[in-house]
């Protein structure tokens, strides 16, 4: 894998960050060997994050980061900012950058690709820019119903709000089904899936709305054909009622998923970026996932953010006495327990027998 830096200049520790949360905690298309954030200078990306020491180091400028790290080749942008900018104080370390040989990988709405003095620069330097929402800007792929061919058990993490967790707990959840025996393939939703290096990933937000329910079943459709696995996890985007960013609605009906998981933030309070609009009870999402899908969540997960340890387990017994729904604390107990009872009744409600994979419960 090629060394790469993630830049996140006085963003890491804000939901502004999840890009570079998500490769700190995974990633196979780059080795992570450092992060640019002058106001976590010194500490360790992993520790800081969720209190695991990964060994990747925070520098405060990108020149102290290649000095340590001279092998690296790619410059990440780790951040997915409101509207999709990249921020005013990026643009000179992108340049330097770039003049320093490193390729840039971006995430964001905007291309830094068509703009025209970081094209010159790439162009002089002999390196690339890739814009990973520009990957899949063109996708025009109808719906067709093919979804029904897909036999595997399709699991979803939806959230109540946006930068919350959804895409973590799913991989969680993916890798919980391989280590009860089963095979199982994820599929990334968004930017960061792919910087991560999953082979089955679109990016529905850069995508025509009208082509979404398209694009979301074909790679679904691809994953199943070449895969075969027994289980397919996947996350929503955004939140079902966030007013700023697209939902999970089209993975609803296009990937008709057999088992939705609901990951909530009980210390929000206020949507992502827009703290005028209240988040509405987890009762509500609750009765919308179930008046979409036909049926409640299999299970509630918690993001702790916010919360003590004892908050967050208490939190969890709350949610479970009240909803009936099995409620679990990822980072503090895992999402074991959910990849049973997921698997436990597919049984019954998906197949309707008893399937060879079920012989690992």
């Amino acid at each position: 894998m090629d060394e790469a830096l993630i830049l996140t200049e006085g963003r890491y520790l804000t939901t502004d960050g999840k890009t570079a949360h998500g490769l700190v905690r995974y990633s196979k298309r780059f080795k992570i060997v450092g992060l640019i954030d002058s106001t976590l200078a010194g500490k360790d990306a992993g520790e800081v994050l969720d209190g695991i020491r990964r060994g990747i180091p925070i520098y405060a400028s990108l020149e102290e980061a290649l000095h340590e790290n001279p092998n690296a080749k790619w410059l990440i942008i780790g951040v997915a900012t409101p509207g999709g900018k990249l921020p005013e104080n990026y643009r000179k370390i992108v340049e330097n950058a770039i003049k320093n040989g490193l390729g840039v990988v971006n995430g964001l709405h905007e291309f830094l690709s068509d703009d025209p003095y970081f094209k010159h620069l790439a162009r002089r330097y002999g390196v690339e820019i890739v814009d990973v929402r520009k990957i899949f800007y063109n996708t025009r792929i109808p719906f067709t119903g093919k979804i029904a061919e897909v036999k595997a058990v399709k699991v979803a993490v939806l959230g109540t709000d946006a930068a919350i967790g959804k895409r973590t707990v799913a991989i969680m959840l993916h890798e919980a089904f391989k280590e009860l025996g089963l095979k199982s393939e994820f599929i990334a939703m968004g930017q960061t899936g792919w910087m991560q290096g999953f082979r089955y990933a679109i990016v529905t937000d850069s995508i025509i709305d009208d082509f979404v329910p398209g694009a979301i079943e074909d790679v679904f459709y691809r994953a199943w054909v070449g895969e075969r696995p027994d289980v397919i996890v996947t996350h929503g985007e955004g939140s079902l009622l966030h007013p700023a960013f697209p939902g999970g609605f089209d993975l609803i009906a296009a990937a008709r998923p057999d088992f939705i998981v609901l990951q909530h933030a009980p210390s929000r309070r206020t949507y992502d970026d827009f703290p005028e609009f209240k988040i509405p009870p987890l009762e509500v999402y609750i009765q919308l996932i179930e008046l979409l899908s036909g049926k409640k969540p299999v299970a509630i997960t918690i993001n702790s953010s916010g919360l003590s340890d004892d908050e967050a387990l208490e939190w969890a017994r709350k949610i479970e006495a009240e909803t009936g729904i099995m409620t679990r604390v990822p980072f503090l107990q895992g999402v074991g327990d959910i990849a049973r009872l997921i698997l436990r009744l597919s049984r019954r409600e998906v197949t309707g027998g008893e399937p060879a994979r079920a012989e690992v419960l």
